[in-house]
């Protein structure tokens, strides 16, 4: 199992607090990224959720893949990649759900082929960033909707101090976050302290 505290160095060496929303990581997470690293997040996300029974995993475009391929890897099932834009070449025979991105302040349609899921699927949903859960509940309402269960939230970095995570745990999903920020300004980041 990875030693959690090596991403939270991580994000402090590396990382930018723009803000008191705003987690600036583009170095090793979503511009630039460090393999090895997530080659780390994958092993601990297919730890904690081996015994769940994943039939693939999922991730938003394009901040997601890096983690979601790692884990995928060591859970040996396939990654799927929802889209953010509809494409010229999925001929509509597909699944779709708006979503408001609360970093970007714009909103997109999230799309699913539906050739790339089936009702017996047990997904894990990855993403890089949880805040208010608008990415995870659209990634959510795209599997349910094709029947299919969401078996796990696994995020890279949580922002507790906003509601995404009281959400789905309200609403019963299994979520597992590998960094949670406590409070954020600028050039300060401060971590819940795990028990």
């Amino acid at each position: 199992m990875t030693d959690l505290k090596e991403l939270e160095a991580k994000i402090l060496s590396e990382g930018t607090a723009i803000n008191e929303t705003v987690l600036k990581v583009d170095c090793f997470l979503n511009h630039q990224v460090d393999p090895f690293l997530m080659q780390r997040v994958g092993e601990e996300f297919a730890e904690y959720y081996k015994d769940k029974g994943i039939t693939k995993v999922f991730t938003i475009e394009s901040s997601g893949i890096a983690p979601a391929v790692m884990t995928a890897i060591k859970l040996n099932v396939p990654m799927v990649i929802l889209k953010k834009q509809q494409s010229k070449i999925l001929n509509g025979d597909v699944y779709q759900t708006k979503v408001t991105s609360f970093t970007k302040g714009t909103s997109y349609e999230l799309t699913l082929s539906k050739k790339y899921i089936d009702k017996d699927d047990k997904i894990l949903l990855i993403d890089d960033f949880l805040a208010n859960g608008e990415a995870a509940f659209g990634g959510i309402r795209l599997i349910e909707g094709a029947g299919a269960t969401v078996s796990g939230v696994g995020i890279v970095i949580e922002k507790s101090f906003q509601p995404g995570r009281q959400r789905l745990d309200d609403a019963g999903y299994d979520v597992y976050s590998l960094a949670r920020v406590k409070r954020l300004a600028e050039g300060v980041i401060e971590f819940v302290e795990e028990v």
